[in-house]
């Protein structure tokens, strides 16, 4: 296990940016669309100066840069790079891709606590090989009575199904990499979005990193159009000025908030704590309004219905998901959830990717606690042996992480070690146009097991306060039913299970 530096390569770029730029602010007082060709030195200079620090920042989120990034942590995405809106990204996955190398974030340390840094690191990743191989024959024997394999099987499917036993074993082993771990994506952000990470690249947990990355992703775009950093532009807040790091200080959590916050989920991932008890009457509204109705004319059932009924919105079908363009089914935005959720570090990775349901996540340099805090998946839960496993590794994370602190090892350095499983309270709000998209891909089961359970809860909970707004809410294959083909949109990837004919009363067995 050696040290790697994180690689960044800009993929794609948009021709003279910072001229493209400026060019765009000229057409907002031009009869005509005005090109960067057309801009003159006095121009770049003045008209970016004023546009800049008047907060007229849209000029500069029509360039995009495409960037691969390779070697970096996946708690710094979580942490940084996915913890905003306004991004996109492809990244390699850990539920479809074997992690056989060891290969993860070292920090800057020496002697005794990279020893122990090291060491921990290796052995996670023996526990994840380990694990792997004692749910195989959980996986196979679920995964051969789903696809229905029998002793007159082709070879053909018996080894797909296989493949199939060994991604869902490795999916559950995971959960004991440590979230130091290497990632590698494609990462495309617009022009101010890459200044606003500059300007915030001290900040979050992983600081050092941070800053390693966004500073070679400047430099790159620099290398192309040094004017996009040299003419506008903050310099990056310094620890000091965090405000963050100002309010909080050195100081440790005191674990009566965690306490406090799991007596309030009652046992579950997720539980719903604030909505609008008329959300359904607005929704009727909004939809009345938007399409010329009067109430005496289009009761609440019936408007409710029009917006949610894939028979009568065909837009619910449609595999480009056009209801955010729709003026149908735009109303649904005034309906308005807030859930308090517990999940692991690994599943909010993915859930966090529903940028438009926003979360308040925690800073785990603030909220780390001494005793191990995790997330165990329902196989482990069912298998004695690799339980035992699984439980012993998760205290030899936290023995190592808490050793390195002992050592005086700054915490955001030792917090690599935490594992997948590490547990992440946080607060999460959404639209139910937002949130609808959401549960419909969540409840599949094909989706992360944690993921689809906080979203059947959810689902659960807001059906009991709104159950108009909950029509045909579910997997594809519970919107599609009866009118369109095929019922499942996953092709090969179908689960083996009718979901649609007993949804929500369902049982996922991996």
């Amino acid at each position: 296990m050696e040290r790697e530096q994180p690689r960044v390569t800009l993929r794609n770029y948009f021709p003279s940016p910072y001229a493209s730029a400026i060019a765009a602010a000229r057409t907002c007082y031009s009869p005509r669309v005005r090109g960067p060709e057309e801009v003159n030195e006095r121009q770049l200079e003045a008209i970016g100066t004023a546009t800049y620090n008047g907060g007229h920042h849209t000029v500069f989120q029509h360039a995009h840069f495409e960037f691969g990034l390779e070697a970096i942590s996946r708690h710094f995405v979580w942490n940084f790079l996915h913890s905003y809106p306004f991004y996109n990204s492809e990244q390699s996955s850990q539920r479809y891709v074997k992690l056989g190398e060891v290969r993860a974030y070292i920090p800057p340390l020496e002697g005794e606590a990279l020893r122990i840094y090291k060491a921990q690191v290796e052995r996670a990743w023996a526990t994840y090989r380990e694990l792997s191989g004692l749910l195989q024959a959980d996986t196979r024997a679920i995964l051969d009575e789903l696809r229905h394999v029998t002793d007159h099987s082709t070879d053909r499917k018996r080894k797909r199904v296989a493949r199939e036993s060994e991604k869902k074993a490795i999916e559950v082993a995971r959960y004991v990499i440590p979230v130091g771990a290497f990632t590698s994506m494609v990462h495309t952000i617009s022009g101010i979005t890459l200044h606003r990470l500059s300007r915030l690249m001290h900040s979050g947990d992983t600081p050092r990193e941070t800053a390693l990355v966004i500073s070679r992703m400047v430099d790159c775009v620099r290398e192309v159009d040094p004017d996009f950093f040299e003419r506008i532009g903050d310099p990056p807040l310094q620890a000091d000025e965090i405000p963050e790091f100002v309010q909080r200080g050195n100081g440790t959590a005191d674990p009566a908030f965690k306490e406090e916050f799991d007596r309030r989920l009652e046992g579950r991932m997720s539980v719903l704590v604030s909505h609008d008890e008329n959300a359904e009457t607005t929704v009727a509204d909004a939809y009345r309004l938007a399409m010329g109705y009067s109430r005496d004319q289009l009761g609440d059932d019936e408007a409710l219905q029009r917006i949610l009924d894939p028979a009568l919105n065909p837009y619910r079908l449609d595999k480009l998901n056009l209801t955010f363009h729709s003026t149908l089914t735009r109303p649904l935005h005034h309906a308005r959830y807030t859930f308090y959720k517990r999940i692991s570090h690994t599943a909010d990775s993915q859930e966090q990717r529903h940028r438009m349901v926003h979360g308040s996540r925690p800073m785990l340099l603030f909220t780390d606690s001494r005793e191990p805090d995790y997330i165990t998946p329902m196989l482990l839960q069912r298998n004695a042996e690799a339980r035992a496993v699984y439980d012993d590794a998760m205290q030899e994370a936290w023995n190592a992480k808490n050793a390195l602190l002992d050592l005086g090892v700054a915490r955001e350095d030792a917090l690599y070690l935490l594992p997948n499983a590490t547990a992440i309270r946080f607060v999460e709000s959404g639209d139910l146009l937002f949130l609808l998209h959401k549960w419909v891909m969540r409840t599949c089961f094909n989706a992360q097991e944690e993921i689809y359970q906080s979203a059947m809860e959810e689902l659960d909970q807001v059906r009991a306060v709104h159950p108009r707004l909950l029509q045909r809410v579910g997997p594809p294959c519970v919107v599609r039913q009866g009118l369109i083909r095929p019922i499942c949109t996953e092709g090969d990837h179908f689960c083996g299970v009718p979901v649609w004919l007993n949804f929500p009363d369902v049982e996922r067995r991996i």
